[in-house]
């Protein structure tokens, strides 16, 4: 599925990978997360961090009505305060989808798969 926009333009169609490389690099970025993980591990046979390709076996992207969810599977750096580091995720997540994409996130639900020593 892609997110479509439409203006007097013409048509906008942003693939769902599109979406999931901004959501991992917004997330990337926030001190305290060490990488991205896979949202499945087992099946991918992923357990450690994803690199910028494989972000979107990190990220889930579901259509809504009003916008869009997205979930984000992070690991956490140990020592952090994982609460403050979600929610500084989620505010980063839905303001890098608004001014680059234009494209407005309903939910960011954030699941924490590990913690790991910063560094390692």
């Amino acid at each position: 599925m892609a997110v479509k926009i439409q203006n007097q333009l013409g048509n906008i169609d942003i693939s769902n990978d599109v979406i999931a490389t901004v959501v991992g690099g917004a997330a990337t970025e926030i001190f305290g997360i060490v990488g991205m993980a896979s949202k499945n591990q087992i099946r991918d046979n992923l357990n450690e961090i994803l690199r910028r390709d494989n972000y979107s076996k990190g990220v889930v992207v579901r259509q809504q009505e009003d916008g869009i969810a997205i979930d984000v599977y992070i690991i956490a750096g140990y020592g952090t305060k994982i609460s403050e580091v979600c929610r500084n995720v989620q505010s980063k997540v839905k303001y890098n989808l608004e001014s680059m994409l234009g494209v407005k996130a309903e939910s960011v639900n954030v699941i924490v798969q590990g913690v790991r020593v910063i560094g390692d």
